[in-house]
């Protein structure tokens, strides 16, 4: 048995392999089966496929869980419809031609109707009505219904999906799989509402092909073969008959499982378990049909089968009806059983769990709410784009910055105004803005010639002066000079300078840990070297929350790593780790703000230089202990310096020794915390630096002419 399982599976993937090959060939041989005349052999052997198929069809529709489960059903019905139509003109073929069609024809003819046409007749015409009036004209409806509403719904439930994509409650994997099934979902009731009309039309032809058979029997029996008019009746209109009996039955099964797949709905299960486990769940209903049961039995109505079976009835009730309320589907407990519970007299399993409030005590790492006007940026069915926008700003923080950045939560807030939005980090707001749905935004870059008019604002993310001007006079701001983006750009925007500063915030223990697995999987002995043997995970995550702090990419991680393993050797210092980490990534620092292999620094007086490191000896830290009146002295400096390079187009960038560089940027973090400051060691080679200024506590001091270094 363990050498035939393999063989097993083998001929099962074989099998699997070849039957998009054997299908197609079987649907184009169904051409053939209207042009060449089959021996009765084949024929039987068709027809006896047919009744297997829906036989196969009706069973697959019985335990489908739910109508995608049978996707294929709508292509399979027009097929199957298409077989039978050709076995009906095939065996039309064979009766005409030689009075006789096969077995299973001459079967049905003989034993089902018992040889009397006039029976068969009957037995064909009311097939005809069941699966006309009733089944086909019922499932039709239904899949128009259903077509319709899941069309209507498509649009919330996009909506759905896009808000649980947001909160982080589903991956954008199991967003996208939503997406295709509700698509799915909505093209297959399209598909079913089309199908359900091959079902009406194949009963229509049934009945015209056993009237045309039976005129054409007389014809054949009477004027060709010159048979009596009672032994062609008797011979040709028996077999049209048992034919027509022969292909309906098939028809009818398929049209029931149309019918069945397209009912399917708010199912758990198959329909075999659904139906069993509702229809038991009632002891109450249960009970009244087996008094019912009785009472037809003693007024004298078969009672040998009424009896017995309300025997039956009355024992399943007497053995389900103290089930608990739990294993009673759609029943909810009565009171008195609600106390018994409360009271701790119960059953256990009734027992009802107590509220666990731990998930109370968490935060959303980040959260976007908005004003209810704001609505329409969000809502895709009124053209918004800010969670499909939020989606990129991910993306593009993981590519620039190096790190994931958690799902962004968005939410309507009613204390908010209608057009304010507010970002929070961890349940605190740290910042808010406001936005004008119906308007644009228009910034002046300094290259305006002329003033527009607009109602001012300031733009959220720079804190630039900007005017919101109506959308009619884009092409005139544009003309005159302006920047113009639409509103949901400026939250976009807002949301990625939120990102980058507040970088260090978002970047936990537990991120850190799911970036070295990551690297782990591609350079396993440089994360193994140093964590856990020479730092912890806290540790690396403080360094490359320094790094970020400085606006400083961790995207390299495998540099960063191997260079904490070579400096955690001498020291575990975070400082100094930085440090060296920041000297190792030289290049990447320098690559973002060198233009041509020129870098425009503002250096440093060695006598300050001097006094910031005797300053950072005296402390116990990379904190300058200097007093008032020569911070300040710096700080009117470092302004003037600042103000001549922005002036110039220039970044302002602070250039001095790398014992002092920590000391400098945590003395001028708060008074300007976008002011870049390198050390020596951290200027990559080949590269030119050209001094525009220098920074001085001494007074009378005046900034250096301009030169290279």
């Amino acid at each position: 048995m363990a050498i035939a399982k393999p063989q097993q599976a083998g001929l099962a993937q074989s099998i699997r392999a070849s039957a998009p090959i054997f299908i197609a060939g079987a649907s184009v041989m169904l051409v053939l089966l209207l042009i060449v005349p089959m021996p009765p052999v084949i024929l039987d052997f068709l027809l006896t496929l047919n009744i297997m198929v829906a036989l196969l069809i009706i069973g697959v529709s019985l335990y489908a869980e739910n109508a995608l489960a049978f996707s294929v059903f709508p292509t399979l019905l027009l097929i199957i419809t298409l077989f039978r139509l050709s076995l009906n003109i095939t065996a039309t073929r064979a009766i005409l031609s030689h009075g006789y069609a096969g077995e299973v024809i001459n079967f049905f003819g003989q034993v089902v109707i018992g040889g009397n046409y006039a029976v068969g007749f009957v037995i064909f015409l009311i097939l005809i009505i069941i699966q006309f009036v009733v089944i086909t004209n019922g499932a039709g409806r239904v899949a128009e219904v259903a077509a319709r509403f899941t069309l209507d719904a498509m649009p919330g439930k996009q909506l759905a999906i896009d808000a649980d994509l947001n909160a982080g409650l589903i991956t954008e994997a199991e967003a996208r799989q939503r997406r295709k099934d509700i698509q799915r979902s909505a093209d297959f009731y399209g598909a079913m509402d089309g199908a359900s009309k091959f079902v009406r039309g194949d009963a229509i032809a049934a009945l015209i092909i056993v009237a045309i058979n039976t005129v054409g029997g007389f014809i054949v029996g009477v004027a060709q073969e010159h048979l009596t008019f009672i032994t062609a009746l008797q011979r040709f209109t028996l077999l049209t008959v048992g034919e027509g009996i022969v292909t309906q039955i098939p028809a009818l099964l398929i049209s029931t499982a149309t019918g069945i797949i397209v009912t399917r709905a708010a199912s758990e299960g198959d329909f075999g378990k659904d139906l069993t486990k509702q229809l038991s769940g009632q002891p109450t209903a249960i009970l009244i049909a087996a008094i019912m049961m009785t009472l037809f039995g003693l007024a004298g109505l078969v009672r040998w089968f009424m009896l017995p079976i309300a025997a039956l009835l009355f024992v399943y009730y007497f053995r389900t009806r103290n089930r608990p309320p739990e294993a009673r589907p759609g029943q909810l407990p009565t009171a008195a059983q609600a106390a018994a519970v409360a009271g701790g007299t119960g059953p256990q399993a009734a027992v009802k769990p107590a509220e666990s409030v731990v998930p109370l005590l968490s935060y959303d790492p980040m959260e976007l709410e908005i004003g209810f006007g704001l609505i329409p940026l969000v809502d895709t069915t009124q053209g918004g784009d800010l969670l499909e926008r939020i989606t990129l700003i991910r993306r593009h923080a993981a590519r620039d910055l190096g790190i994931v950045v958690p799902p962004i939560r968005v939410r309507d807030n009613l204390q908010l105004k209608p057009s304010t939005y507010a970002l929070k980090i961890y349940g605190l707001e740290v910042a808010s803005a406001e936005v004008m749905v119906s308007r644009l935004l228009a910034m002046n870059p300094g290259t305006a010639m002329q003033a527009i008019d607009g109602i001012p604002t300031t733009e959220p993310a720079f804190n630039l002066p900007a005017l919101w001007i109506p959308e009619s006079g884009k092409a005139e701001a544009e003309m005159a000079g302006y920047t113009v983006i639409d509103p949901t750009s400026v939250i976009a925007t807002h949301i990625t300078e939120i990102i980058k500063s507040h970088a260090p915030d978002l970047l936990g223990r537990q991120e850190t840990s799911a970036l070295l697995d990551n690297v782990k999987t591609h350079y396993p002995v440089v994360v193994e070297e140093l964590v856990p043997n020479l730092l912890t995970v806290g540790e690396v995550q403080r360094v490359l929350q320094n790094l970020l702090r400085e606006r400083i990419p961790v995207r390299n991680l495998l540099l960063i790593l191997e260079s904490l393993a070579d400096a955690a050797r001498m020291s575990k210092d975070i400082d100094f780790l930085t440090e060296r980490v920041r000297a190792a990534m030289n290049r990447h620092i320098c690559a973002e703000y060198a233009e041509d292999g020129l870098l425009s620094v503002i250096t440093v007086d060695p006598r300050l230089e001097s006094l910031l490191g005797e300053a950072v000896r005296r402390g116990e830290d990379a904190y300058a202990l200097l007093d008032p009146n020569t911070v300040a002295k710096i700080y009117s400096s470092l302004t003037k310096q600042m103000q001549a390079a922005q002036s110039a187009g220039l970044h302002p960038i602070v250039l001095c020794s790398p014992s002092v560089r920590l000391a400098l940027k945590r003395l001028t973090e708060r008074a300007a915390p976008q002011l870049v400051v390198l050390s020596y060691s951290e200027i990559a080679p080949n590269l030119r630096v050209e001094s525009i200024g220098q920074v001085s506590t001494t007074d009378e001091h005046e900034p250096l002419e301009t030169g290279t270094l």
